[in-house]
């Protein structure tokens, strides 16, 4: 490994933001949970879970559509929402899913100062009700359009991006939030598998 490219794992870590992550709730297309990691790894997201209660677990992700992603994140697989939002609650103060409803705020009104869980459902049904009512709240992104919905994909990457803006203005990128023992861990995976 040239010391340049190991010099890049050590600036994405001290990067990596640990009071924000992303939930896919029984997403079908694995390509569209490979753009989702694509997405989150650019936004220094280290952690991701995937939620399968409807659907079999996914052996793999589109390497296409993820330029590899998977391999730089920790991604936590579940079959039971229940013990999934537990352990989302270990670790983020809110979690918020993507649902259309009268109780539903903006993304823009979401503080991703604080640390905060991002739940995304299925192409078709959305999220489901057992994560609707152990979510802190409903979030929609504001559209003006016909269509009330976008692929996952784009509605991850507005979201995270807005959370990116966010964290951004409050200086999250100038501190590191992950322990150096993890740093130390994640850093030898990286060497071990580049």
């Amino acid at each position: 490994m040239t010391p340049e490219r190991y010099n890049r794992m050590l600036s994405v870590i001290k990067n990596r933001q640990t009071n924000l992550t992303v939930v896919m709730e029984n997403v079908n297309d694995p390509h569209n949970i490979s753009a989702v990691m694509r997405t989150c790894d650019a936004v220094g997201i280290q952690d991701i879970y995937i939620l399968n209660t409807t659907i079999a677990k996914h052996d793999y992700f589109g390497v296409k559509s993820s330029s590899s992603a998977a391999k730089w994140l920790t991604v936590h697989q579940f079959t039971n929402v229940k013990e999934c939002f537990d352990a989302l609650r270990k670790n983020y103060n809110k979690i918020y899913t993507t649902h259309l409803s009268s109780d539903a705020v903006s993304l823009y009104d979401i503080d991703f100062k604080d640390s905060v869980a991002l739940v995304f459902g299925n192409e078709h049904d959305g999220v489901s009700q057992e994560s609707i009512e152990l979510a802190d709240g409903n979030f929609i992104i504001p559209q003006l359009g016909f269509i009330k919905s976008l692929n996952i994909s784009v509605a991850c990457a507005v979201s995270i991006y807005e959370a990116h803006r966010q964290k951004m203005k409050a200086g999250h990128y100038n501190e590191q939030t992950m322990t150096i023992e993890r740093q130390e861990r994640l850093l030898a995976n990286w060497c071990a598998d580049d």
